[in-house]
């Protein structure tokens, strides 16, 4: 397993072991030992996962004030996967950093407590993982606007299938720091 840094401290780009022969492939998701060793070792207690179309973009959502981590990858298709920093007095507020996730490289991405996320299929439709630190609880749930010009994310195709969630998210400066992980 080869553990990246990415340009966002705790935002880790992770390519597992992949062993193939021809039969396929095999590989290991998540083993608590290994991924503690690198620094991902919180327990997860939810895992989802989604179906999507090219264009659609789902995000940029975190919640507050139960925050979830997660680790993310792709089991089919392609996506254009994003973090963004939240956290207000951060040095990295409203940075982002970007990767594509796909079905060849087996790539995850830990997105840490702190971060919005949200990604973009740009296969013709891609099966979307994520394990998560913390139940998802409506009441907690939040999201900022995916094409807020302060955080100025590039996009690689016009967004379709936008949720009214998200097509209504507010700017990032919109919110006040209370609502905003610490």
């Amino acid at each position: 397993m080869k553990i990246e840094a990415t340009g966002l401290p705790g935002v880790q780009l992770i390519t597992p072991d992949v062993f193939a022969d021809e039969r396929g492939w095999f590989l290991e998701t998540w083993r608590a030992e290994r991924y503690a060793e690198h620094g991902v070792g919180p327990v997860f207690v939810q895992a989802n996962a989604s179906r999507s179309t090219r264009g659609v973009l789902r995000g940029l959502h975190f919640q507050w004030p139960e925050p979830q981590g997660k680790l993310v990858w792709v089991s089919q298709g392609r996506v254009f996967d994003v973090a963004v920093d939240i956290r207000p007095g951060s040095p990295d507020f409203g940075r982002w950093t970007a990767f594509e996730l796909d079905d060849r490289r087996h790539q995850q991405l830990w997105i840490p407590e702190g971060f919005a996320h949200g990604f973009q299929v740009l296969s013709e439709t891609a099966t979307f993982h994520y394990l998560c630190t913390r139940p998802y609880r409506p009441d907690c749930d939040a999201a900022i606007a995916w094409d807020d010009p302060d955080i100025g994310i590039d996009w690689p195709l016009a967004p379709t299938g936008l949720s009214s969630k998200d097509a209504q998210a507010p700017r990032l400066s919109a919110l006040s720091p209370e609502r905003l992980p610490a």
